[in-house]
């Protein structure tokens, strides 16, 4: 295994994981703060304990459930078609990694970002309602392997998502529109001069 090349893909995911912080981390956070204020102090003040459990530490689990699975989908996801849009695919997929190496990496990392945040979120519950775990254990394997199974689901979604189902269909047709007129403006202005015996060497293809 080149534990180099996934150790480096793994950082450099979790280095655009910590660029973009406010929203990988701080959104996702802020909304489930607002569900707690909605759902844990409107509604649960008005209803009763669930087998000796507050209604507000009740809704804890399905909320961090709710966040990891949105989160690694999207994580996985983006990280595998961002090198697709921008075309840096090709550097890694030259690289001397094998595609076990590939998904290890990528969705080690989109697991791990998953993974903060649900803990993230887990600490936040603990300002508005006291949380009790009782097996803590089986808790971070739980969602481990949610996580986990998630960003592969999302991995191959990454995978299979193409630029026409990533974007509108109006903003796509006005992107394409735009490309091909300053294709054909080239084409244009770059023609051959008097006297040159060679057609332009700078060529644009729709």
């Amino acid at each position: 295994m080149n534990r180099h090349a996934v150790a480096a893909i793994y950082k450099f995911e979790m280095a655009r994981f910590r660029r973009t912080v406010w929203q990988s981390l701080a959104t996702p956070v802020i909304t489930t703060s607002l569900y707690f204020v909605v759902f844990g102090a409107a509604i649960g003040s008005r209803m009763g304990e669930l087998d000796g459990v507050p209604y507000g530490a009740f809704i804890v689990p399905g909320l961090i459930m709710l966040s990891l699975f949105t989160e690694s989908l999207s994580n996985a996801s983006f990280g595998i078609y961002l090198p697709k849009f921008t075309g840096t695919i090709y550097e890694v997929l030259s690289a001397p990694v094998s595609a076990f190496e590939l998904v290890l990496a990528y969705v080690g990392a989109a697991a791990t970002k998953s993974l903060i945040l649900g803990l993230v979120i887990l600490a936040t519950a603990n300002l508005f309602v006291p949380v009790t775990i009782s097996h803590p254990l089986w808790m971070v394997a739980f969602l481990v392997l949610t996580a986990t199974t998630f960003c592969l689901f999302g991995f191959v979604l990454g995978i299979w998502r193409t630029a026409s189902s990533s974007c509108s269909s109006s903003r796509c047709w006005s992107s394409r529109r735009s490309l091909s007129s300053a294709a054909r403006s080239i084409r244009s202005t770059c023609c051959r001069p008097p006297g040159a015996p060679s057609a332009c060497s700078i060529r644009w293809s729709t």
